[in-house]
């Protein structure tokens, strides 16, 4: 049985001239980095290019990885600053928080969830209100839920203070309250 290599002992191969074996992380990580940007750039296309932008710049700077912190933590906030930034050259109008037009995002679903099983109807609608949040938002629950990074590594990957993030997670998770209960609200309303 073959032991999985360790990330650092893909790294210093691939720093060793073993270029090939960046595939090896790429493979590791891709799934959540697309999901990631899927998340800040909310369309698939887009996601798809900041994904493959992200592992360009990590490959470029690979070597600059300092092996304090974990890897993720140094690979999630290239995800993070190369999606603002794509984000900020494609001037994306996002929905402002107190915007009465906000359903137009939510019709755009027309998905129906699987009734059956209470835990996919749970997940669709709170990636739902996920994907309505402002973009801020949207990276700060989802580096602290789905990538379970620390206070103290979302901090970093946002170039914040540790304290500002937990602030920021904190009014994030509230707005997300407030988007499900208007998302549950209308969808007990069609029900009624």
């Amino acid at each position: 049985m073959q032991q999985e290599l360790t990330d650092i002992a893909i790294i210093d191969a691939v720093l060793a001239g073993d270029q090939q074996a960046y595939a090896l992380l790429v493979k590791r990580y891709q799934r959540y980095v697309f999901t990631l940007a899927l998340r800040f750039t909310k369309g698939r296309e887009d996601a798809e290019e900041v994904a493959q932008d992200c592992f360009v710049k990590a490959f470029k700077y690979l070597a600059g990885y300092e092996r304090k912190g974990k890897f993720t933590t140094w690979l999630y906030s290239i995800v993070y600053t190369t999606a603002m930034t794509y984000l900020r050259k494609k001037q994306v109008d996002v929905l402002s928080i107190d915007d009465e037009n906000h359903q137009n995002v939510l019709d755009s679903h027309e998905a129906t969830p699987d009734l059956n099983t209470e835990r996919k109807s749970r997940d669709y609608y709170l990636n739902l209100a996920i994907e309505s949040l402002l973009p801020d938002d949207t990276s700060i629950i989802t580096l602290f839920y789905k990538g379970e990074q620390s206070l103290e590594e979302i901090a970093q990957i946002m170039g914040i203070e540790a304290n500002t993030a937990k602030v920021k997670l904190h009014r994030a998770r509230g707005r997300l309250k407030i988007k499900l209960e208007q998302l549950l609200k209308s969808e007990a309303e069609d029900l009624i």
